[in-house]
């Protein structure tokens, strides 16, 4: 099978940056599929857009299209609406969200229209002119030549220009767009360059919802399949059917809080609905690729705040692609989605907090062994050896005081055995290279945890590749 797993050194520094850091680094390119709806019919949309509105000096939003989902097998484009209001919302709030990476003003829209460094709030000029219509019908069998839509004629378009970066395809809704565009190469272009098209996709679906609701389950009707047994490995596809369960059941769980630090704060939490099913199930699909220095989202299995993946048979029992339905992978996948939701639901509170009062808390710097960024940090060690792993140099920009910990995440890594790190809630820690993990990687993770509102995270992960 062939692998994709590792990027050029390049493609995964264009991923890893941080708001506050000197080095101007670019953005994730970002594409959202979404079955959005008015509030009264199903507010979980809304919800996930108003928390990436709120993190979108992060992400190079490409689009966000309108397709069809679970609610609809006919998209209305009236529906359209909810997402230009919600981006009113975003407009008034950009003066406040702007001064936390004290920006003053925005580039011309044809430099937006380029590329965008993480720290960077779009113009709501960039934000509209990115809002398109997709493919009004669902399911595989209407994928073909009477299916075209400005969406998945727009998504080629984003293939296709010269840039270094993967486009991430978010699916919170169902991928027959997507599922045309690819169509429409595969019928006008050679097999080596429809290969080169899908090999600059990463997809991440939140279930499959490209049938109707009371079809739900019955894959062979659904675009998503046929995408997989088109492409098989040359098409990056995430089948998520862990993460979003995990944040519509702890978010409905803990909705007073969203009440409480969401709802109300600046005229995006205005805009914010009380959850009628599960709260933001779409919204791991872009944690997932969220910069922030836990991992690099297109190596599945790393863990981040959007999951964890393996390539396995998916649930239709015909294709294979990253998913975590089985119960042992589910299991894992469920784990670290419980672990990781105070500091993800943290992240948006104190976003929401500059939307509403143009100040608030921001998250530490993590510099390990002298390295900046968010890239990951490769050390290589000899069994037996003693690693030192040197977090001193870490700040925070509000100067606000930091504690340190130093874990391993097994998962990722290919040793399975323990491994002892020293002194794992300071500054300086020192990891003992076990004697019988050579050939073997270990995965270490620095978490340092400001004292400000919100107790806000910063992460670099340090992977040990032993001699």
């Amino acid at each position: 099978m062939k692998k994709i797993l590792l990027l050029s050194s390049l493609v995964l520094a264009s991923l890893c940056s941080c708001t506050q850091t000197i080095e101007k680094t670019l953005k994730p390119r970002l594409v959202v599929l979404t079955d959005i709806a008015p509030a009264d019919i199903e507010p979980d949309d809304q919800e996930s857009l108003i928390r990436l509105l709120s993190h979108a000096d992060l992400f190079e939003i490409e689009a966000i299209i309108a397709t069809t989902g679970w609610n609809n097998s006919h998209y209305p484009v009236a529906w359209m609406d909810t997402i230009f209001n919600t981006l009113g919302a975003y407009e008034r709030d950009l003066p406040n969200l702007m001064k936390r990476s004290e920006q003053t003003t925005f580039q011309p829209l044809k430099k937006e229209d380029q590329k965008q460094y993480i720290g960077y709030w779009p113009s709501i000029d960039y934000l509209r002119s990115r809002v398109k219509l997709g493919c009004q019908q669902m399911g595989r069998e209407v994928i073909g030549p009477d299916n075209r839509s400005v969406g998945s004629d727009y998504l080629i378009q984003l293939a296709d220009e010269n840039d270094e970066r993967p486009l991430w395809i978010t699916v919170w809704g169902g991928g027959n767009t997507l599922a045309q565009a690819i169509w429409q190469v595969k019928q006008e272009r050679t097999e080596e360059a429809f290969k080169a098209f899908l090999n600059k996709l990463r997809v991440y679906t939140i279930t499959d919802q490209d049938v109707s609701w009371h079809n739900r389950g019955k894959y062979e009707f659904s675009s998503h399949g046929w995408m997989r047994q088109l492409c098989g490995d040359d098409l990056f596809f995430i089948w998520d059917e862990s993460a979003w369960l995990s944040q519509n059941d702890i978010g409905s769980r803990n909705w007073p809080e969203y009440a409480k630090h969401i709802q109300n704060h600046g005229h995006l939490g205005a805009r914010y609905p009380k959850n009628k099913y599960g709260v933001e199930g779409d919204t791991p699909s872009y944690l997932h690729v969220l910069p922030n220095g836990l991992h690099n989202p297109s190596v599945a299995n790393e863990v981040g705040w959007g999951g964890y993946f393996v390539w396995d048979n998916s649930l239709d029992k015909q294709t294979q692609c990253y998913t975590n339905t089985t119960p042992a992978i589910k299991a894992i996948s469920q784990k670290y989605e419980n672990y990781f939701y105070p500091a993800i639901f943290a992240n948006f509170a104190a976003r929401m907090d500059w939307a509403k009062e143009g100040k608030g808390n921001r998250n530490p710097i993590a510099v390990v062994n002298g390295k900046k960024g968010l890239a990951e940090i490769t050390i290589r060690a000899k069994a037996n050896a003693s690693v030192t792993l040197d977090a001193a140099k870490t700040y925070d920009p509000d100067g606000d005081a930091l504690t340190y910990k130093w874990w391993v995440l097994p998962e990722a890594g290919t040793y399975q055995g323990n491994v002892n790190i020293a002194q794992a809630d300071t500054q300086q820690a020192t990891l003992t290279v076990p004697h019988d993990a050579a050939g073997k990687t270990i995965h270490v993770i620095c978490e340092v945890t400001d004292n400000g509102e919100h107790n806000l995270k910063a992460y670099r992960r340090i992977i040990i590749n032993v001699k």
